[in-house]
């Protein structure tokens, strides 16, 4: 059975604690053949990459650990011609680190940037899993062990399979079948302020409606006047807001390439509706 990474990315607080101890674990330390030491600066063998959307006040940062897929159909050990990268029994896939002579051929097939080169030492170095210590008998690698708020998880593929189900992976496309899955990746939204600008107060629970294709989605705003659309896929949105006693607002083909503030919006009342 093959060992694989299952991220949840709603758990992720972006402590960095992942990222901290990989450092730790292979800076300075020489496993060689898994791996000689990780060079103190230049590398993150597991890296959080962090990325702000919207705009104040309107902002989700989401968090992505990113590290070696260990796929399945690893392209790295196909472009190896010295040999030096294989994939373990239990999955894992290795840059040998007496066999490997730095000339880059895994870095450059990798499609996921996961591979890097070690200058001073003339080789290519890149997550091991931890292999050497799970063949010292430990169960988890050090960035699984110390995520404390259980956002990594390890472990059998097959084991793993109810977490797995319906996760994503990385550029699925390549055809590699990476073995690093991802739950609860977050789309786009589109989010704003309802208020009335004569009573300058927020309107709550007006309606909120997004149509994209075809598809219909309904929101109210809530007690502050906020209303989101979230997880929304890329494309082109109609935007309608609608409340009792007020003119409808529109917003047409609203792109969410990015995630959307549309601001504080304004609505105006109707005139039987209007204040003496």
């Amino acid at each position: 059975m093959a060992k694989a990474f299952v991220f949840d990315l709603a758990l992720c607080s972006g402590c960095y604690a992942c990222q901290i101890v990989c450092k730790d674990e292979h800076c300075g330390n020489d496993w060689t053949p898994v791996a000689k030491p990780q060079p103190d600066t230049g590398q993150f063998w597991i890296s959080v990459n962090e990325k702000t959307c919207g705009t104040i006040p309107k902002v989700r940062v989401v968090y992505t650990p990113a590290m070696c897929n260990h796929c399945a159909k690893p392209a790295c050990v196909e472009a190896c011609t010295p040999g030096a990268a294989y994939v373990r029994g239990d999955g894992l896939v290795i840059l040998d680190a007496e066999r490997c002579t730095g000339c880059g051929s895994c870095a450059k097939a990798c499609p996921y940037g996961a591979i890097y080169k070690n200058e001073p030492l003339g080789i290519c170095q890149k997550c091991t899993g931890c292999a050497h210590l799970l063949d010292a008998g430990y169960m988890e690698p050090r960035c699984v062990e110390s995520c404390a708020t259980g956002a990594l998880v390890f472990g059998e593929e097959e084991e793993l399979a109810d977490l797995i189900k319906g996760a994503e992976v990385m550029m699925p496309e390549t055809g590699l079948r990476p073995r690093v899955y991802y739950r609860n990746r977050p789309g786009q939204f589109i989010a704003g302020t309802v208020y009335d600008p004569e009573a300058k107060e927020v309107i709550e629970y007006a309606k909120a409606m997004a149509v994209t294709g075809g598809k219909i989605i309904h929101t109210l705003t809530d007690d502050f006047g906020d209303f989101w659309f979230n997880d929304l896929a890329v494309g082109s949105y109609d935007i309608t807001i609608t409340a009792p006693g007020y003119e409808p607002k529109y917003f047409y083909s609203v792109r969410t390439d990015d995630c959307v503030n549309l601001g504080d919006i304004p609505l105006t009342r109707q005139e039987s509706s209007a204040q003496p």
